[in-house]
């Protein structure tokens, strides 16, 4: 106000600028210059010709790259892709220890710069329950804040009232463990994935393709104690040989043990 610029800052513009569709019509929409008019038409034409007293920023999650408006922006604007709590945009292995550092971080700060204290176990919960989501991590920490407004400092209990119930981040979380050799890590990951309503045979077939495909690359003496108990974990759930989430668990802490040579490579096994 009463300056010689201004600056207007759009939030969540992922909203506008990629919708979700709606059916088979909306799949099927038309581009060009049959899109609907509305929003996206203002938005499209003031990006072409912008106020030049004027700054604005639009934070989103992602862009429709097929509709004009997507198109205007990517030629007219200054466009800076940040990849949220990973460091690359499709990372092949993700370092969710890290992820959850920087998460950490910036629970802190963003309640530091509210005047506001938090516990160390309340910033660590909200961090690793985000996993690599940052709009996950930003819905979270605005809840966190609204609901302990004028409250001295933020609790655990706090902060269990009001993030998001923990969910499965990754779809290669429980591979990306294994291939680090991080039972914990995998278990928990499975856990998730299996309370998330995952299918135990598309979780077997899953560290199948790891075994085949990924193991042998990291480490190739791993390989045939590996296929070993793939084969068994298999067998046992394809005639019921247990409760499927025990034999998944079972075969994850034996992909995870380090490469033992000679006869002893074969990890004794008893069902029931």
């Amino acid at each position: 106000m009463m300056s010689d610029r201004r600056v207007v800052v759009v939030v969540r513009a992922e909203r506008l600028l990629k919708p979700k569709r709606r059916g088979k019509a909306a799949i099927e929409e038309p581009e060009g210059d049959d899109e609907p008019q509305g929003d996206l038409d203002a938005l499209t034409a003031y990006v072409q010709r912008p106020s030049p007293s004027t700054t604005l920023v639009l934070v989103a999650a992602d862009i429709d790259k097929t509709r004009k408006a997507g198109k205007a922006l990517l030629k007219h604007a200054t466009v800076v892709e940040c990849w949220g709590l990973k460091t690359e945009k499709n990372p092949r292995f993700t370092d969710f220890r890290a992820a959850a550092r920087i998460a950490e971080l910036l629970v802190r700060k963003s309640v530091a710069e509210e005047g506001q204290q938090i516990e160390p176990a309340a910033a660590r919960l909200v961090a690793e329950r985000a996993g690599v989501d940052i709009v996950r991590l930003r819905g979270d920490i605005e809840r966190l804040m609204l609901y302990a407004a004028g409250k001295p400092k933020i609790t655990l209990a706090d902060a269990q009232e009001v993030v998001s119930a923990e969910a499965a981040q990754d779809d290669w979380a429980v591979t990306n463990a294994i291939q680090n050799r991080n039972a914990g890590e995998a278990l928990r990951q499975l856990a998730l994935a299996l309370d998330a309503g995952a299918v135990p045979y598309m979780i077997l077939g899953q560290l199948g393709w790891f075994v085949r495909d990924k193991l042998g690359n990291a480490d190739p003496r791993r390989i045939p104690a590996a296929i070993d108990a793939l084969f068994r974990a298999d067998l046992d759930l394809k005639s019921s040989g247990g409760d499927p989430r025990v034999l998944l668990e079972r075969l994850i802490v034996e992909l995870c043990r380090p490469a033992v040579a000679g006869p002893a490579a074969r990890t004794p096994y008893s069902r029931g």
